[in-house]
């Protein structure tokens, strides 16, 4: 017999995403010569996507070589480049990261198959 092992999860410590993030709303009236995140906002949406897109991209990247190195450190440093920007996108758009934790919790328990049938039916 077999037993699975099943990773320690930490319980998710949000409250330094809800400071990231108003750290981050902060910003949206701030200098864009004084702050990257008032830069972003400046340039508008494109630039903000443009970014998550190279972030994204990064964080692939350094999946495949963690696989290979078996160092899974330059993974956490490029998710937290796009969890960050993507809380500059949610605040770009005047959503929060609750909304996300909210929505994470209404997929809950949910197939990702059944769920994603669901939203072809919306």
């Amino acid at each position: 017999m077999t037993s699975e092992v099943t990773p320690e999860v930490t319980p998710i410590a949000s409250p330094i995403l809800d400071r990231v993030a108003a750290t981050i709303e902060s910003r949206k009236g701030a200098d864009p010569s004084t702050s990257y995140v008032a830069k972003l906002f400046s340039k508008g949406d494109d630039a903000i996507l443009k970014k998550i897109g190279e972030e994204a991209t990064e964080t692939v990247m350094a999946a495949k070589d963690a696989r290979v190195s078996g160092d899974g450190s330059k993974v956490l440093y490029e998710v937290a480049d796009l969890w960050f920007h993507s809380l500059v996108l949610l605040a770009q758009f005047d959503l929060s990261p609750q909304q996300v934790l909210d929505e994470l919790a209404r997929r809950e328990g949910v197939s990702g198959i059944d769920e994603k049938a669901a939203r072809k039916d919306a």
